[in-house]
């Protein structure tokens, strides 16, 4: 996707939400900065689930991504908050409202042959006996953060248990 085609609006709103990230990762803001100049490809979008103890997060098992956060392209005209709403609903059948900083903002690429793109991630704090509705063929599972799991993006793993970490602290549990 062009820059051009994005709307100023998604654009800005993709700024505003990588300042305000709690953590950044790979230069993202910077990479964001001169991402205006030129050719980028669509944002992405993603939620870190977890439950009310902060000990679980909600994954989806990606068919050769690994175990990976509810998320994915945040479409035309869509800011990416509202993308990832749209993806965790898509993938899991949930609908939590999101917390109001951003998690992290990164760059990355989603798969060997596509170039780097901007991915913002979102958190939220759900009830663990609320249902999943999976996307057909993409299982959802609660997934303790004190395990490891398998996935194409395995600093991951770090990440969000040390954003679990910070709602805690957020909420004066640690």
């Amino acid at each position: 996707m062009i820059r051009n085609v994005v709307d100023e609006r998604v654009f800005e709103a993709a700024v505003v939400d990588s300042q305000r990230a709690v953590a950044e990762f790979d230069g993202a803001r910077q990479w964001l900065a001169s991402a205006r100049q030129g050719p980028m490809e669509p944002l992405a979008a993603e939620v870190w689930v977890f439950d009310e103890d902060l000990a679980r997060v909600v994954l989806v098992k990606h068919r050769w991504r690994g175990w990976v956060p509810p998320g994915g392209k945040v479409e035309a005209g869509e800011t990416p908050r509202a993308g990832a709403s749209r993806e965790l609903f898509e993938e899991a059948g949930l609908r939590p409202e999101l917390l109001s900083e951003p998690a992290a903002v990164a760059v990355r690429s989603f798969h060997p042959d596509w170039p780097v793109t901007l991915g913002l991630s979102y958190a939220a704090v759900v009830d663990v006996a609320t249902p999943f509705v999976a996307e057909a063929g993409q299982p959802v599972a609660w997934i303790r953060l004190d395990e490891g799991w398998e996935s194409y993006f395995p600093d991951d793993v770090a990440r969000i248990r040390k954003h679990a970490d910070w709602i805690a602290g957020q909420m004066g549990r640690r």
